[in-house]
């Protein structure tokens, strides 16, 4: 009888351990498919100080009102390829200048006033804001990127939203 919970006590230990190998086969399988679609990353950083409101609704609480944030924004330009001839994924200072053109049309503003429609400024939609900015002036000023672009706005060193999305 010992020898037989023994042998069951095994058998569900091997049973366990293989859903944790599939689980983490599939988790490196994703994480590979996605590192060889894209495997070339450029990041640039900069930051914003804006005020905004959530128009008092009450899922905000406190923050519902009129407040102020200072973000850390960081970008990343993916891409399949290097451009060939530079070998770079997009000219860095070219990133960061239209990251830093894009974020003067929020910069050391009050976001109610920039979007008078009472839009939620949360920081998930700024991301897209954001990223939407910079996939326009990418199609019309960078000819040579062909990839995806990843905005990160970080609201601490806590908390932070992001999107991505192609170009």
């Amino acid at each position: 009888v010992l020898s037989c919970r023994k042998h069951s006590t095994y058998l569900n230990m091997i049973s366990v351990l293989n859903v944790l190998l599939v689980a983490l086969l599939a988790f490196a399988s994703a994480s590979i498919a996605a590192a060889e679609r894209l495997p070339f990353t450029l990041g640039v950083r900069d930051s914003l100080m804006i005020a905004h409101s959530f128009h008092n609704h009450p899922s905000f609480g406190p923050a519902g009102g009129m407040h102020g944030a200072t973000y850390t924004c960081d970008v990343e330009f993916s891409s399949a390829n290097l451009v060939e001839g530079t070998n770079w994924v997009i000219d860095i200072g070219k990133a960061s200048d239209i990251l830093a053109d894009v974020l003067s049309r929020y910069n050391l503003k009050n976001l109610d006033e920039v979007f008078p429609g009472g839009e939620m400024t949360t920081t998930e939609f700024m991301c897209k804001t954001i990223h939407d900015g910079i996939a326009q002036r990418i199609r019309e000023d960078v000819g040579d990127f062909k990839g995806e672009i990843r905005v990160k706005l970080w609201e601490s060193h806590k908390a932070w939203a992001s999107f991505v999305g192609e170009v």
